[in-house]
């Protein structure tokens, strides 16, 4: 007798991953709480770690597109949190900060461009992501504190867009039938 091996979707961890921490990162942002052991553990085991993860299984299952967005989003996660946690003996200026936002808002518009094909949700979860990213790294390059804080409610929207898409899979799965628009 032949079994036939099924794999769970491991995207709705990565999207809570990712939103839940870009959530959090961005109430900061915002001026709604500050920066905290909360955000930075997010970012090391929900951002980091579970994105990560589930990048990996994205790959296991076939999906590029998967993979590569959630282990390159778990890897910012890390590399962020580093930035924070190891300034020591040469801490980002607002120059660098601005480069490296800068980079990742050039990668997610090339994920935005590969998420055109896919469902709105994921089209706003991508569209979202870049304008954040380009709203932080002009708030970085021109030290404008407003624009900065301007990007934390529109993260907040992104992180939100994620969330959503997260928890719609999750109830769309458990019913067998689309409940939640994506």
């Amino acid at each position: 007798m032949e079994t036939t091996k099924t794999h769970a979707n491991p995207g709705p961890l990565g999207l809570l991953g990712f939103g839940m921490t870009t959530i959090l990162l961005n109430l900061h942002n915002a001026e709604i709480m500050p920066l905290s052991i909360v955000i930075v553990a997010m970012g090391i085991a929900l951002g980091g770690l579970a994105q990560i993860i589930a990048g990996i299984l994205e790959f296991k299952n076939g999906n590029t597109f998967g993979g590569t967005a959630f282990t390159a989003y778990g890897c910012f996660w890390w590399s962020l949190v580093i930035i924070w946690i190891l300034p020591a003996s040469n801490p980002a200026d607002s120059f660098s900060m601005g480069a490296y936002l800068l980079l990742w808002a050039v990668f997610t518009g090339g994920m935005f461009t590969g998420a055109l094909k896919h469902n709105t949700i994921t089209k706003l979860v991508f569209g979202t992501l870049t304008v954040l990213f380009l709203l932080l790294a002009i708030g970085d390059f021109t030290e404008n504190h407003t624009i900065t804080l301007i990007a934390g409610y529109e993260g907040i929207l992104c992180g939100a867009t994620a969330v959503y898409s997260a928890i719609g899979q999750i109830i769309n799965n458990e019913h067998g039938k689309e409940i939640i628009k994506l």
